[in-house]
């Protein structure tokens, strides 16, 4: 089996090991290395020092404990105030400073757009001009008297042309005109020139259209209606529907923007011809005036082109509503809404509502930058500048700015977009080109960004982005995205777990980033863009890599000792095992949520790479210097090497959140075969302080019960430590069960040691403690020993479930069979077995103590009770005995737990069989009363150790000793008839046993004759006869006679003829003996058969004897009592030869020395006695 175990320990050592990261001088270990080479034994540290390293070494066992409730700490810490650190971002990043030239050039583009505001400014915007200049000269950091000449120059300037952009969506809930309950509708709309106040009155009290009939138009035409041409548009015609939509967009170009005027008719189209086809070419005539020649135009087309019947009333087109908007009530970012429908009179009927958007723009602006670059990256500079300005003089958490700007420069931007006609999509996009590249140098809050990140997805058009602003969006994004990526690399730094603002940020970044990767946006400008989550998972390698590059450039673990070297790499270790748990708990739910990344995998796996490699190699160094046969391992190298174990099996636990896929051929998977040779060593380190601990334990014991318990304060102490050591290899979980089998039995051999050494101590503390005491203290004390030994006995009991021996059985049987099975049943149990007869001896030698102290005083008693006279009735005899040990049992049911109580009362009952034995013993051949008292005595005493079933069982009592004293009570109380019966009747069990001797065996043949009462005996031969003669035969005869003589006393013996010189002699003589009913019914009535060697110069030398109960041939029924008794089957009796003094009746017998049949009966049997002895 040792073979195996070893062959399995060298395969192990031999799995592949990869080189660490690091190319490290490896130096050899120093003279100050703990592995120093001393044949010495370890010397014994003092008690205090075992005591800090059991509370070291429990320190490291709840070093995983400890972290995760730090970890569960981190993750539970509210929201706080103090600021993130700093995100470190490199300079490649931070974009060029704008030079003053271009500020001035900038700052005139912002003045242009303060004068030329149009619109209805909302109630966050800013209407003084002068409020919004202050606000520039600041955001610009521009003098008064520079800003007079910009201004100057920008009123001197040409004014901004205007123009607007409808955009007729659709209308709803419109009149029905036609038969089928529909209309077929269409828009024609265009801008009415400016009208003075008066005239505005006037219009509130009639309402245009462009459809009117002709001598109303030339009643009503005025220059102030004249409408060019080029003015007009139509939309297209929705057939049989009373909800149309159009989505139709159009530019007018405004002359005068404070007073010009939108009208919109909207008609059911009747005739067959394209109205839109008749407007467009009407719109290539130009200078036509007054509303009714437009109208005469429009007729005289389309009829034109139409049908016969066109030019009938009935076919006019029908009006179905009007909308008139001045269009210096359009609010500056223009509207989107519905407009209700009006009537041309009070007279009309019109029902529905006309969605249309609006928005009013610049289409020529007099500024030097306006001129060379295009409006989108001027109102990128202008957007950077305000950013800039508004984010420093943000005072209240600066990293958390959402972006919110001023009203002046909200009202600014607003213009200044509207004015440059910048679609929503561009001024998305501007926003976030500006916010993500100033949060390259001043960090903003992410929601902020994902914001606007949002706001380009929810209006993408991929028509829209073309050139120059798609190659910008797409920088922007790559831009970022490294930004991100550079931070994920430093995360450990720029996003603690420690604050939980920075965790905030680090979640929005990731949202925000992955949410990048999936927009419509991000696939079309960065089409070939790998894939977010492989860089993602590249820049968390490589911050892993640095991040434990750092660790160990702040260490050194390859400086030092070997012994600083391994300290070293502990704390390694725990910072990994720290990260590794931060990972799971926060980062890894981060980056799944967001991005769709293993963070946990990707970080283990590579930390856990990464230490393996060091710890590899140093372990490699340890194991060599160990393996040296002089070596040996110091207490603090060997803490070292334990807690770095521990630091690992922590480590490599986190492989069990990994998917299964992962969690395969890690390089932690076998990394306990690194530490095989070194914990051999620790555990007799363990064992050494283990041992220290009892020591002290026993002698600051003093021997005082522990509230509710009856052991005292050192079986508390050693329980613990048995705990402690147990709860050590628990921890160590120790994964390859077979090759745990060493380490198990090692354990198990020490427990059973220091539990024996405990045992041993306690004794001999109890033996000094003695001298001196009374016997109740002596006896309390002496109790607690034994409680203390049964109860670190019971705890070792439970060693089987605690090491799991059936786990190690299951797996040796796997690897090396069943004879692999049974070793480790039969190693283990043995050692378990053996601890406890050795704390059974102790017990004895403890429990022998008491009763030796308690032997003077049950002599007393038992003399007592030996000597009482006759006269004395057997209860006031005994009732000294029973007195004091009533007394004594009070003390022992106080003191001893019930395991040890039932311990000292078989023993106690042990010791009075063994005295009452003496006392009837010296006392043979007294008065039957004698007896009788004894036979009291120990009645007595069983049914008060008995206790009613509290104390010891009645069986138990009732054997051993007790079967003996039993015994001799009841035979000194026989007659010397009795006795002599009794002699014969175990001489009848005893023959009955006999199946083969070396004495030899007599072969006789017994028949009855009932009528007669005649017993025939017939002596045929006998074989084997043990030589007793000096040629080495004997001279054999047979004497046969009715036993016992006061059953026969008529009955003579009778003899066969002697044979000479013959070991297997042959007689074939009959004897015949009178034996009546009355003898025969008799158990003990018997014949013997007595084999004797004739001597004629000295006494007849005694060769065997056999005995035949006489019931075998006489009783009514047997074959031999039959007629046809003498074709029986002879019967073959094996001779015995015992000594006659060995049996008890025969010292009773001879104790009565006046009775003469008593007397008689020990003669004949001293002189075979006598005989055996001569030869």
């Amino acid at each position: 089996m040792t073979t195996l175990l070893d062959l399995k320990s060298s395969v192990l050592r031999q799995v592949q090991r990869s080189q660490s990261l690091r190319s490290r001088r490896e130096p050899p270990p120093t003279a100050g290395s703990p592995l120093t080479h001393c044949p010495d034994p370890l010397p014994r540290r003092v008690s205090e020092e075992s005591v800090e390293f059991f509370e070291r070494v429990t320190a490291v066992l709840q070093k995983q404990d400890n972290m995760l409730r730090a970890a569960q700490a981190e993750c539970q810490r509210g929201a706080c105030t103090v600021p993130p650190p700093q995100e470190y971002v490199d300079q490649s990043f931070i974009p060029d400073r704008i030079s003053r030239t271009e500020l001035d050039l900038l700052y005139e583009e912002a003045v242009y757009t303060v004068v030329n505001r149009v619109g209805v400014p909302s109630s966050e915007h800013v209407k003084s001009d002068g409020e919004l200049f202050e606000y520039l000269l600041k955001v610009f950091d521009m003098g008064e008297e520079e800003h007079d000449i910009i201004l100057q120059k920008v009123q001197e300037s040409k004014r901004a042309s205007f123009s607007l952009r409808v955009s007729v969506v659709k209308a709803k809930n419109l009149m029905a005109k036609d038969a089928n309950g529909y209309s077929d509708p269409y828009c024609m709309l265009g801008i009415l020139m400016g009208q003075n106040p008066r005239e505005l009155e006037e219009k509130k009290e009639r309402k245009f259209s462009f459809r009117k009939r002709r001598e109303k138009l030339e009643k009503r035409c005025s220059t102030k209606e004249a409408l060019p041409a080029r003015c007009i548009q139509v939309t297209d015609v929705k057939p049989e529907t009373l909800n149309p939509v159009w989505d139709e967009h159009f530019v007018f170009e405004i002359d005068d923007v404070h007073n010009d005027l939108l009208h919109l008719d909207i008609w059911d189209h009747d005739d067959d011809v394209s109205v839109a086809e008749a407007c467009k070419k009407l719109n290539e005539v130009s200078g036509l005036r007054g509303m009714g020649r437009y109208f005469k135009q429009i007729a005289k087309s389309v009829r034109a082109n139409g049908s016969a019947s066109s030019g009938s009333e009935e076919n006019a087109d029908d009006f179905l509503g009007c909308i008139n908007i001045p269009l210096n009530e359009i609010p500056v970012v223009g509207y989107d809404t519905w407009f209700k429908l009006e009537p041309r009179s009070s007279m009309s009927k019109v029902q529905g509502e006309c969605h249309l958007i609006l928005k009013l723009f610049t289409n020529q602006r007099d500024t030097v930058l306006s001129k060379k670059d295009p409006n989108v990256t001027i109102h990128k500079k202008l957007l950077s500048q305000i950013i800039e300005y508004e984010h420093t003089h943000v005072k209240r958490e600066p990293y958390n700015w959402n972006g919110q700007v001023s009203p002046p420069a909200w009202t600014i931007l607003t213009h200044h977009a509207v004015q440059t006609d910048l679609s929503p999509l561009q001024q998305a996009i501007i926003r976030w080109q500006c916010y993500s590249s100033h949060h390259r140098t001043q960090r903003v809050c992410y929601s902020l960004l994902l914001r606007l990140l949002r706001t380009i997805d929810a209006e993408w058009d991929p028509t829209a982005v073309r050139g120059d602003l798609e190659r910008q969006l797409s920088d922007s994004f790559r831009l970022y995205t490294e930004h991100c990526l550079c931070l994920m690399k430093n995360m450990r730094q720029v996003f603690p777990c420690t604050s939980a603002a920075a965790i905030t940020r680090y979640e929005l970044m990731l949202r925000g980033i992955g949410y990048m990767q999936n927009m419509r946006a991000f696939k079309t400008v960065c089409p070939l863009r790998n894939e977010l989550h492989l860089d993602i998972t590249t820049a968390v390698k490589k911050g892993s890599v640095e991040w434990y590059e750092s660790l160990i450039a702040k260490y050194k673990p390859e400086d030092g000792t070997l012994e600083d070297q391994l300290k070293k790499l502990v704390l390694v270790v725990d910072f990994v095992c720290v990260d590794v748990q931060r990972a799971k708990n926060i980062y890894n739910k981060l980056f799944y949520s967001a991005v769709k990344v293993d963070f946990l995998s990707i970080t283990y796996r590579q930390l856990e790479k990464q230490v393996a490699d060091d710890v590899n190699v140093a372990m490699e160094r340890v194991c060599g210097t160990l393996e040296q046969e002089s070596s040996r391992l110091t207490q603090t190298m060997g803490e070292t090497i334990f807690e770095l174990f521990m630091s690992l099996k922590i480590l490599k636990g986190f492989r069990e959140f990994l998917p299964l896929k992962d969690a395969k051929m890690l390089a932690l998977t076998g990394f306990h075969n690194w530490f095989k040779s070194s914990i051999h060593k620790w555990l007799q380190i363990v064992h050494d302080r283990s041992c220290d601990r009892i020591r002290q334990a026993v002698e600051t014991d003093k021997l005082e019960p522990m509230q509710q318990a009856k052991h005292s304060s050192s079986a508390v102490a050693v329980t613990a430590c048995f705990s402690q050591v147990h709860e050590i290899w628990l921890q160590m979980a120790w994964p390859d069960s077979a090759g745990a089998f060493i380490f198990i039995t090692r354990l198990t051999d020490n427990f059973c040691s220091e539990a024996v050494c405990y045992s041993e101590m306690m004794t001999r503390k109890i033996e000094r403690n003695q001298l001196g005491r009374d016997h109740k203290s002596f006896t309390v004390q002496l109790c607690i020993g034994l409680n203390n030994m049964e109860h670190v006995r019971i705890f070792l009991g439970h060693l089987p479930r605690d090491l799991d021996w059936q786990g190690v059985e299951r797996a040796m049987e796997e690897s090396c069979g069943s004879d692999g099975k049974d070793q480790v049943y039969k190693a283990l149990n043995g050692q378990l077995f053996n601890m406890d007869l050795d704390l059974q001896r102790e017990a004895k030698r403890l429990i022998s103590q008491l009763t030796d102290k308690m032997l003077p005083e049950l002599r007393r008693y038992i003399q007592h009770i030996s000597l009482s006279p006759d006269s004395i009735n057997n209860d006031d005899a005994v009732s000294p005995l029973m007195k004091y040990l009533q007394d004594t049992m009070v003390i022992l049911i106080e003191s001893l737990v019930k395991e040890n109580l039932a311990r000292v009362l078989q023993s106690m009952w042990e010791l009075l069989l063994r005295m009452i034995l003496e006392a009837v013993a010296d006392n043979r051949g007294v008065q039957v009363e004698f007896y009788n008292r004894f036979q009291y005595t120990v009645e007595t005493l069983l049914q008060f150790l008995h206790a009613k079933g509290e104390g010891l069982s009645l069986e138990e009592m009732k054997s051993g000793d007790y079967k003996v004293l039993d015994e001799e009570l009841r035979l000194n109380k026989c007659s010397s008839f009795e006795l002599i019966e009794q002699y014969y009747l175990e001489k009848i069990s005893h023959q009955k046993t006999l199946k083969h001797t070396r004495y030899g065996r007599i072969s006789v043949k017994c028949y009855y004759d009932a009528p007669e009462q005649r017993l025939t005996v017939e002596i045929l031969h006998a074989a084997d006869i043990i030589a007793l003669d000096a040629n080495g035969l004997s001279d054999p005869f047979v004497i046969v006679e009715l036993c016992p003589h006061h059953l026969f006393p008529m009955a003579k013996s009778q003899r066969t003829q002697v044979k000479l010189k013959t070991l297997h002699p042959v007689f074939d003589e009959l004897f015949y003996f009178h034996v009546s009913p009355e003898h025969y019914r008799h158990r003990f009535a018997c014949l013997t058969f007595t084999v004797m060697d004739y001597d004629w110069l000295s006494t007849n030398d005694f060769a065997g004897e056999a005995v035949a109960p006489l019931s075998d041939f006489c009783w009514p029924g047997r074959p031999n009592a039959s007629p046809a008794g003498k074709s029986v089957q002879p019967v073959i009796l094996h001779l015995s030869r015992t000594k006659p003094s060995e049996k008890p009746i025969m010292r009773m017998l001879d104790a009565r020395i006046g009775d003469r049949e008593a007397q008689e009966f020990v003669r004949r049997l001293k002189e075979i006695e006598k005989s055996m002895e001569e030869e």
